[in-house]
């Protein structure tokens, strides 16, 4: 019995970027007014991310005209068009109900500065395929062909470089 739900809610799975509690996200969604189906975006910080398979369900929070507004999205929900990344937090929990507690710019969170992860999920997922080996890339070295200059090639002087011997040799 087991095997029969979960083929069905594998088959409910739609294909989302990768994000966590902290980043900053666009979710174009579709409200129905009536008769009239219409695109709406909401943009905020994730808050929360929970659950797992078909069930797992992520929390938006944003400043509306001094108001904190937070939605709760199904990540595979049909309704939701698209899921945008705006930028990268850099947090330290999984879950940031602290945010709700604060106002103006102590409600900001960090942006992340490295090049990292996309998110701790996908660096769960890498080190899995790392670990069974089937990351090929890793293994061959790269190439220094293309940053050495060929023989008989002149390399260009850097001007920043030629800039700061010159302004060392000026007296003070």
């Amino acid at each position: 019995m087991n095997g029969v739900i979960e083929s069905l809610e594998r088959a409910q799975l739609r294909s989302v970027p990768d994000f966590d509690a902290g980043d900053r996200v666009r979710v174009h969604f579709q409200v129905v007014e009536g008769t009239r189906r219409r695109t709406q975006v909401f943009e905020g910080v994730v808050i929360k991310r929970q659950g797992s398979g078909a069930r797992e369900t992520f929390t938006v929070r944003k400043q509306s005209f001094g108001v904190g507004v937070e939605r709760t999205f199904p990540v595979h929900s049909p309704k939701i068009e698209q899921i945008e990344v705006a930028s990268r937090g850099d947090v330290r929990r999984a879950k940031l109900y602290y945010l709700r507690g604060r106002v103006g710019r102590r409600a900001r969170v960090r942006e992340r500065r490295d090049g990292g992860p996309a998110s701790t999920r996908a660096a769960r997922a890498a080190a899995a395929r790392d670990a069974n080996g089937s990351s090929q890339a890793a293994a061959e070295p790269p190439s220094t062909a293309e940053s050495e200059p060929a023989a008989g090639e002149e390399q260009a002087p850097d001007p920043g470089v030629a800039a700061a011997d010159e302004s060392a040799s000026r007296p003070a």
